[in-house]
């Protein structure tokens, strides 16, 4: 059984908020909060030359003051420091993280970006590392350590592929609405077939009704077992005409995290993240969860 949340941090104002969201959820959950700094070359630009040791120095420093950010927050929390030799590329960094994340109940990193879809979210070490991970990895941006959702209670948002619904992922979702007492909304986005209307994609609005209703049913089907085990969870059913990941990104404004699932490859070639999960990771506007399943 997971002991710890892992947290990655590098001095930026966005590892600062991925700690402050992850020593949240290391309360939620009863856990110990790890934080890695994983070390590269990076490092040495910021040393003294003629001081070998300041490297350690500044990296010691760096985790020490995340360690009291996070503390001040929350005093009562276990919270354990560690130095891991990160190593270049960007996959053998990736590497390291994961591995340090191993026995996690989830990794937390942050994410530098705009949000939207006129930003990006992501850079190439969180892409490896979401690609790779075998546990729950979390992006956060700057200003998103722990975001209010909307109006009344926070909301905990899910992508449900009706016709390949994932355990793991929507498991995960309602386990992160439970502990936050946060309302969960499961989006489906459908698009039409191309064959429909004048315009060979838009469909007639009797047929687009019917069809909506349809995938509504699907929907209501996915998660019928799941809202009889969590029957304390609020569950919104949210059907959007569109592709999955732009039904995502728009409902991700007021979240407070964004789940979604990464099919686990059994090689090590090609891309690792389905089409969905990349574009929400760049776009959405909230933290997102990569959850891995088969």
């Amino acid at each position: 059984m997971s002991t710890y949340v892992l947290a990655g941090i590098d001095g930026s104002p966005e590892s600062t908020a991925a700690a402050r969201w992850a020593a949240a959820e290391a309360v939620r959950h009863g856990l110990t909060l790890r934080l890695v700094h994983a070390r590269t070359w990076l490092d040495d630009i910021h040393a003294d030359p003629a001081q070998p040791a300041d490297v350690r120095a500044l990296t010691t420093r760096m985790l020490s003051d995340a360690e009291r950010a996070v503390l001040d927050a929350h005093p009562g929390l276990e919270v354990r420091t560690e130095l891991i030799e990160g190593g270049e590329p960007v996959v053998a960094l990736a590497e390291a993280l994961n591995e340090a994340a191993s026995g996690a109940e989830l990794l937390v990193l942050g994410s530098r970006g705009l949000g939207g879809f006129a930003g990006l979210l992501v850079g190439s070490v969180g892409l490896a590392v979401a690609g790779r991970c075998e546990v729950p990895a979390v992006f956060v941006r700057a200003g998103e350590s722990e975001r209010p959702g909307g109006p009344d209670r926070p909301e905990v948002v899910v992508g449900v592929d009706t016709r390949a619904t994932s355990p793991e992922v929507v498991e995960f979702a309602f386990h992160q609405a439970a502990r936050r007492g946060a309302v969960l909304r499961a989006v489906h986005g459908w698009e039409p077939p191309p064959v429909w209307g004048y315009a060979g994609w838009v469909p007639p609005l009797a047929e687009a009704e019917q069809f909506r209703a349809i995938e509504g049913e699907l929907l209501t089907g996915a998660l019928i077992g799941w809202r009889e085990k969590f029957p304390e969870v609020e569950v919104v059913e949210d059907v959007r005409i569109g592709t999955g990941a732009s039904a995502l990104v728009d409902a991700s404004t007021d979240a407070s995290v964004v789940v979604v699932g990464r099919r686990r490859r059994p090689h090590h070639a090609g891309l690792r993240l389905g089409p969905v999960a990349h574009a929400v990771l760049h776009h959405a506007q909230a933290p997102v969860a990569v959850v891995p399943h088969d």
